[in-house]
């Protein structure tokens, strides 16, 4: 996403300044004392009132939807509904920010203070005090403004999730595995909603500029079937056939040997997601279960991916289906792209590589950090050619490998995106057989007409 800087300095004709300071403070050798986080903050240039990040930290989070994201209208949207698009997001991204800084607070300051996940937490802090000074968005100029900075935004957090894995693994004799994972799960859950808003508008005011016809598809996506990141009439066929191509090169690279797969069911089906998210959970499914199937020697039986679409269901059988019969604009009208598109779909990757011990199986979820040692250089980082965040690895499928492997991230971090919209992944193993691996995914479902 970071494609999005050059395309708005370019629009403005000046760049932006992003300006962070860090300041590291030295690791202890003991342990603090019991109340030493309760009173202390890490250090810290960016100076934001303490009852200030506690009163947005007090105030409840908007729990998102798709259909917050696609409620402004499809692009290019009128000047009223960008405002209303810039001002949903300036409403939400301060609150969700001062949440994660109180997390991080609640660290054992030891942690905190480690340079690394201090780093993080300036990090929030500068996002957050950048923010603070924005009111209500009603003219054009405040409006590309602010869009710069969400742009600047998502580029700050770009390596959040390597830096703080380098962290944690740092610390880990403060901090215990189960409360490495608790903090995790909630802190990336919370940071997939955070990104997301702030990309649905960058995309949205991009697809609204005058200029976006210099745009490649790529950058705008088919304007048919595109609202910000989320493609309404999303295949899943062929983003696993996307995924499928590249995660065999890798496997052909390391073993010599390329996996087959075969797509049944209903390969047409199609429903409104976001492709990144659908990216990044196929090919770390299809990761484990390339690598089983050639481990297991297998490598002949090929990889069975069957999709289906989930039925509509009526009101009555559907007390939820009230929020999704139609998605509503602001001046009350139907966007109308999803019409052939499912509510939701579930695909089954089926693989013969050995299935997963009884003893492995508990801990797949879990994020790990035991194979990964402090000496190697972690993904992300300046030297690395490849990055651990998801939204940066696979905005192609294919730029950059996940490196995910060896951290633990990949299932769990893949959940996590399958979960955050109402769908889940479920993992079936026949131990000495192979899995079938059940990834649910919610849609925005179709609108009546």
């Amino acid at each position: 996403m970071n494609c999005y800087l050059p395309i708005l300095r370019s629009y403005r004709g000046q760049s932006i300044h992003n300006s962070k300071s860090f300041l590291r403070c030295a690791s202890l050798n003991r342990y603090p004392s019991p109340s030493a986080h309760k009173w202390s903050h890490p250090p810290s240039s960016t100076i934001i009132a303490d009852n200030e990040i506690a009163r947005l930290a007090s105030k409840p989070l908007h729990t998102l939807s798709l259909e917050d994201l696609v409620k402004h209208g499809q692009p290019p949207l009128s000047t009223a509904a960008l405002f209303s698009s810039a001002n949903f997001t300036l409403d939400l991204l301060p609150n969700r920010l001062a949440h994660r800084i109180q997390a991080l607070r609640n660290l054992p300051f030891i942690v905190v203070s480690n340079p690394n996940i201090s780093r993080i937490y300036n990090n929030y802090l500068h996002s957050l005090s950048t923010l603070l000074p924005y009111e209500t968005i009603s003219t054009l100029e405040d409006e590309i403004r602010f869009t710069e900075v969400l742009a600047d935004l998502v580029e700050t957090h770009s390596h959040t999730i390597p830096t703080l894995a380098r962290g944690f693994l740092e610390c880990r004799k403060y901090i215990s595995p189960n409360e490495v994972t608790r903090f995790l799960d909630e802190h990336l859950r919370a940071r997939i909603g955070t990104r997301l808003i702030a990309e649905q508008h960058i995309a949205l005011h991009l697809s609204s500029q005058a200029h976006q016809g210099t745009l490649s598809e790529a950058d705008t996506g088919n304007p048919s079937s595109y609202i910000g990141v989320i493609d309404t009439a999303l295949n899943p066929a062929s983003i696993v056939n996307l995924c499928g191509n590249f995660v065999s090169e890798i496997c052909e690279l390391k073993y010599g040997v390329r996996p087959s797969w075969i797509i049944d069911g209903e390969p047409e089906t199609t429903f409104a997601f976001v492709p990144v998210h659908l990216e990044y959970i196929i090919t770390e499914l299809l990761k484990n279960a390339f690598r089983a199937t050639v481990e297991s020697g297998r490598s002949n039986e090929p990889i069975v991916i069957t999709i289906a679409a989930e039925p509509e269901l009526s009101k009555a059988n559907n007390p939820q289906s009230t929020s999704s019969p139609g998605v509503a604009t602001d001046d009350n009208t139907s966007i109308k792209p999803f019409e052939d598109s499912a509510p939701g779909v579930t695909i089954r990757i089926r693989d013969r590589g050995g299935g997963i011990s009884p003893e492995v199986l508990p801990n797949v979820w879990s994020y790990s950090f035991t194979t990964f040692s402090e000496e190697d250089e972690l993904p992300g980082q300046s030297h690395s050619n490849g990055s651990m965040d998801a939204l940066n690895v696979l905005s192609g499928a294919g730029g950059e490998s996940s490196s995910i492997a060896g951290l633990g991230y990949g299932l769990p971090l893949g959940r996590a995106y399958a979960e955050y919209f109402g769908g889940g992944i479920e993992i079936q193993s026949l131990y000495g057989w192979g899995c079938d691996v059940y990834l649910r995914l919610k849609g925005l479902g179709r609108p009546k007409s």
